[in-house]
């Protein structure tokens, strides 16, 4: 299941994933990771939940943020929510490709697990493609 946070830069998309996890930390009996670019949210998240710096791995671009994340829910079959900040920085700001990345997840994480992914964009300039995961 993909659950998207949309919004232009600065409208608090991911203040609302950091209260998100840290609400889901105190409830949820599987592991939560968090993938983002850099390590900004080290202070902000609950220890219960694990975090990831995509710079750490040198992962650029959708091909390689998949193989990521499917080697991520490989390694831990107990992960029940994913949290994804920023795709868009991650992936140089394709957006074109968004809508395909999203399909890709939608079938690796299938119903057993929550992917929540945060868009820097105006919810008008997205795809069709896109707009079904909101």
């Amino acid at each position: 299941m993909i659950q998207l946070i949309v919004g232009s830069k600065g409208s608090g998309k991911t203040k609302k994933m950091i209260d998100m996890i840290n609400a889901s930390a105190k409830t949820t009996p599987g592991n939560i990771v968090c993938i983002e670019k850099s390590m900004k949210l080290t202070y902000d998240i609950d220890h219960a939940a694990r975090l990831i710096d995509v710079d750490e791995y040198k992962i650029e671009g959708y091909d390689k943020l998949y193989g990521f994340v499917a080697g991520v829910l490989a390694g831990n079959y107990d992960i029940v929510e994913v949290y994804l900040d920023g795709i868009l920085k991650i992936a140089n700001h394709d957006m074109e490709g968004l809508g395909d990345i999203l399909d890709a997840f939608n079938a690796l994480v299938g119903e057993n697990v929550k992917l929540v992914v945060t868009v820097s964009a105006d919810e008008s300039a997205l795809t069709d493609s896109v707009k079904k995961y909101l």
